[in-house]
Order: C-alpha cells, then structure tokens, then sequence
C-alpha cells in the first residue's frame, strides 16, 4: 500500500479544484490518514486561494499541514502556470515526528530585527521543509545564518508568491491561513528524505582563481581583469555558445577550492549582473572572495533539461534510499513554459527518472536546497525533497 499520494486539478472554481486534487492524493493511500499534507495553490484571488487551501487540509485530515500560494503549481505529470490549479501531496510517515513552525521578524533587544518561531533543535532532527513569503521574510539571509544556527540540517522548500504581488501570498500551516513570514516543518526519526538539487548550467572556459574583488564585484580572474579574462574565453567557444552567454551567463562558485578537478555539481550557480566598466569588473550576485575557485557557467533549457536528468541519474544509483515513493518539488518560475515550453518539464523529468508517481510542488520564486553541504538560496534551479524506504534510509542526510 502506497505511502505517499498527490493530487492535481485545474479549475476556475479553485474549491472544486481544491477538493478533487485532495481527493485524488487520498486515494493512493488506501484509507490511511496523513502525517503530512502539502497544498499548493495558484490563482488569481487572493481570498480564493485561501478558501482552496483551507478547503484542501480540511478534507485531507492530516496531523500536521503546511502549503503555500504560487503563480503556478505542478503535480503527477500535470501542471498551469498563471492560471487557477491546486496541488495536493500526501504522506504516511510511520515514527517520523512532524513539527510545524512558523517564522516572524520582530524587533531586537538593543535595535536591529531578529527571526522568532524556529523550534529549539533535536538531536534527530533529519530535515527541514520551508516555505516564505519574500516580501515580509529576509529569506535568504535565514537560510544563509541557517548553516551557522542548524549545523548539518537540510533545508529544502522555495519563496511563495501570489498573482497579485506583494500583500497576495498565502502561507498555509496546520489549518490557519497567513499572510506573512514562512511556514515550514521539521521532521524527525526515520523520516528517510534526500535533497537534490539540479542548478542547470554547463561549464565553460577554464576554471580560475579570484585574484581581486571588491564585495559582489568581480575585478581580477587569475590575475587578469574579469572583464577581459571573459572577453578571452567568448572569443575561444563556438557562435553558438556565444549567443548563449549573451543572455544566460552565469558564475560558478566552488564549494571545494582545494578539490583536484570540479565538474558538473561541484559549483554554486550566480547570476552576473552587469559590468563594471571603469574597473573591468564583473557584477555578482554573491560575495566572492579573493583565492575562490570559479569558472563560467552557460544555462539554457537544453543544458538545464540535462542537467536535471543527469542529476536525479546521479541520486538514483547513490543514494541510500533503494526506491523514491514521494518528492515534494520546487521548480524556479522562471522554468517551466518559459524555458521549456511546456509548463510540466520538471514533473514530468522527476517522475519519469525517479519513477515515482506522487510528485508534487509549485513554482517559486527563489529556491531553498543544500549544495556542498550548506544550504543556499537558488535561481532557474530544480529543488526537490525524495522520500523512500531501504536499509539504510531511515536517517541520514546525504544530498545531490
């Protein structure tokens, strides 16, 4: 009997929508109440979204719930961008102990503005699942102190969002409808999860070292001007690879500089910016430090489609897990039809690599995965959350 169910349906009346995808992730579960429910909503009300989603976990029944609105949601093989549609994900969690919380900013003692809500941290604390709204949240600077504060715990989950911009978010925790901070859960004991994350990219021209920098402000690549030094490698690729870098050149960050060689995985993607012309800089979007190791990334749907499909490859034939029965799934908006054509790439690929039906998730605005054994925010990345079952997937927090 399945442990694990999702649930996808487009409709106009989102309730309707709210409460057949509900249904339709119960049925995988023969009957069985839910440890975990996940919904995700898009639409274009935000009034109505929250009706879908509190629609959604009362039908559902599950010990604990957690979800969020999106301008996209995705599940099974299906999935809408800007349109009405919901998604529904299951989980029978047998021993797992499920904590929600939720994340607020509050003023400081002494000035400044601290984050309240995290629960105090157990020792079998296995992963976390977080979802937050970007426009009330300092998501990535949580998610960046995380590594410091949750030394070793997985973090996984994406930026809500909603139609409307700002003020249309809803975050959906344990039957209460909010509309700031993040919502997340903690999972604890024989949870038996993984993170993977696909950022997309290839590699191209040499991998350098970071002689100069001013802050987010690549100055010198191996002792040369950035600027020049990326003028050196587009001259050496083919026209093709340079029509390319016009419009998706991004920087890959070593998460090991004292590696021997790097490859594909190896890199923490960021976007470049712009150009410091009077310097010969490059604009990062991230601190990078003189003695980094970096390299030139490329990102196109041909190269993100591989990427994700070599990825999951890769986690199949490790990972502990011997087979994967339910992924949450947060696939950047900046994917789907936009970069793919078709809205269901991403569901589609992890469903059919990993062979798993209950696949569910949304479409976020930033995206939350461990790369190198820290957790980062991503762009134009597929972050996901498997779970399974084998002899040594109880516990452990191995990652792709």
């Amino acid at each position: 009997m399945a442990r694990f169910g999702a649930g996808f349906a487009a409709d106009a009346d989102l309730v309707a929508a709210a409460e057949a995808a509900a249904r339709q992730a119960l049925d995988a579960l023969g009957g069985r109440r839910p440890d975990l429910t996940c919904v995700f909503v898009a639409g274009a009300e935000p009034d109505d979204v929250a009706d879908a989603g509190s629609r959604a976990v009362e039908i559902c029944g599950a010990s604990a719930s957690l979800g969020c609105s999106a301008t996209g949601v995705l599940a099974a093989s299906e999935a809408v961008e800007a349109g009405s549609a919901v998604a529904v994900w299951c989980a029978v969690l047998p021993d797992v102990r499920v904590r929600a919380f939720h994340l607020e900013v509050m003023p400081a003692d002494g000035g400044g503005m601290a984050v309240v809500g995290m629960p105090e941290r157990a020792p079998d604390d296995s992963v976390a699942v977080l979802l937050a709204d970007p426009w009330s949240f300092p998501v990535d600077g949580f998610v960046s102190r995380s590594n410091d504060a949750l030394v070793g715990l997985p973090i996984v989950g994406g930026c809500a969002n909603g139609l409307r911009g700002r003020g249309s978010t809803r975050l959906f925790l344990d039957g209460d409808v909010i509309d700031r901070g993040a919502v997340g859960v903690l999972l604890a004991g024989p949870v038996g999860a993984r993170a993977v994350v696909s950022q997309g990219c290839r590699p191209i021209g040499p991998v350098m070292t970071v002689t100069a920098s001013d802050g987010n402000v690549l100055l010198e690549l191996a002792g040369e001007p950035a600027l020049q030094k990326l003028e050196e490698i587009l001259t050496s690729v083919p026209p093709a690879e340079q029509a390319l870098a016009t419009r998706g050149l991004q920087l890959g960050i070593a998460m090991d500089e004292y590696a021997d060689e790097h490859g594909v995985g190896d890199f923490l993607i960021r976007g470049i910016g712009g150009i410091d012309e009077e310097r010969g800089g490059l604009v990062v979007g991230d601190l990078v430090s003189v003695g980094r190791t970096v390299q030139f990334q490329l990102r196109d749907a041909m190269t993100a489609d591989d990427d994700l499909r070599s990825t999951l490859r890769r986690f199949r034939d490790r990972s502990t897990l011997d087979n994967v029965e339910g992924v949450l799934l947060f696939s950047c908006n900046g994917r789907g039809a936009q970069m793919f054509t078709t809205a269901d790439h991403d569901v589609t690929v992890v469903r059919d690599e990993l062979a798993v039906d209950a696949v569910a998730g949304f479409f976020a605005a930033g995206e939350i995965g461990p790369v190198g054994g820290r957790n980062h925010m991503h762009g134009f990345t597929a972050s996901l959350l498997a779970f399974g079952s084998g002899t040594a997937a109880a516990r452990g927090t191995d990652t792709v």
